[in-house]
């Protein structure tokens, strides 16, 4: 499981020009499932991204997660992390899960997430979908379940 995680000072998505999910200052969650992922995988993330220190304190390092400043997450499904580009110029995207496995654990890593008591705003599973990211810093960072 792969999530591109970014900070934002704010970020919403929008399906068919009718916003669906809206946040303020917190982070955007791309989160791709490869084959094999599972909830343990799901476990881990959730929990790095809760607890990820990459707010800034009163000293202006990074030593704040989400939680400690009663951020917001806006979690969206992008099975595209997982495009391989090796070979040609078309991405293959074979290693990502297909939507029949992918989409429960979306939801699971989503459940999870809301366990925290912060606000947690998602897109929908598999639609096209338009994503506004205000990348505060700009801050952008790649989290793994495992190693590739």
């Amino acid at each position: 499981m792969r999530a591109l995680v970014q900070r934002v000072s704010r970020g919403s998505v929008s399906i068919e020009g009718k916003v669906k999910g809206e946040i303020g200052s917190g982070l955007v969650i791309l989160l791709g499932i490869k084959n094999g992922d599972t909830e343990a995988d799901a476990v881990y993330l959730t929990d790095k991204c809760a607890n990820l220190r990459i707010f800034p304190d009163d000293a202006g390092k990074f030593d704040c997660s989400c939680k400690d400043i009663n951020g917001e997450f806006l979690v969206v499904s992008q099975f595209t992390l997982y495009g391989n580009t090796e070979k040609g110029r078309r991405p293959s995207f074979i290693e990502a899960a297909l939507p029949e496995i992918s989409e429960p654990l979306y939801e699971f890593f989503v459940e999870r997430l809301k366990r925290t008591g912060l606000k947690v705003e998602t897109g929908i599973f598999g639609a096209m979908m338009d994503v506004e990211i205000h990348n505060d810093g700009p801050v952008t960072l790649m989290l793994e379940s495992k190693p590739s």
